[in-house]
């Protein structure tokens, strides 16, 4: 996993991206967590966020619903997935299953996601610590432990 030092600067652009989607998801009531698809230029091509509780829908998790505005795609090998929280086991089989090889995961400290397999598939994952990310969810969690509990099925 990268370190800080080494990470450029249009990845805190693209976190700040996402982290705007896991506010629009907070403020709809749902779980704030964020989602943006960036091409090999560095062009953000879609976004998504959490819409679980808004929709009903148990996989309409923000890095799925990333996924699914990006549409039909071939070039999945040259794009990066940029997630405010550390993708579960359903988002990181999904983005294994289209190859997309450089994750950016704004934050673990609340919730550490499938990271393991991410690295067995030589996958870049990219930490940023970002204290937004964190200090969210956990404002988050603090507000809603129940629905925070379902989320991840405990």
């Amino acid at each position: 996993m990268s370190t800080p030092s080494t990470i450029p600067p249009a990845y805190h652009d693209h976190m700040t991206a996402a982290y705007e989607q896991s506010l629009k998801s907070y403020n709809e009531g749902g779980l704030p967590i964020g989602s943006v698809l960036v091409d090999s230029a560095g062009v953000i091509i879609s976004r998504g966020h959490n819409l679980r509780v808004q929709t009903g829908d148990p996989t309409a998790h923000a890095e799925v619903v990333c996924l699914r505005n990006a549409g039909r795609r071939r070039d999945w090998p040259t794009l990066t997935l940029v997630s405010t929280l550390s993708p579960c086991i359903m988002c990181t089989g999904t983005s294994l299953l289209y190859r997309i090889p450089r994750i950016i995961i704004g934050e673990h400290t609340n919730f550490l996601g499938a990271e393991d397999l991410f690295r067995h598939h030589g996958v870049d994952l990219i930490l940023l610590n970002d204290p937004r990310c964190i200090e969210l969810m956990q404002k988050f969690i603090r507000e809603k432990p129940d629905l925070w509990n379902e989320d991840i099925g405990a």
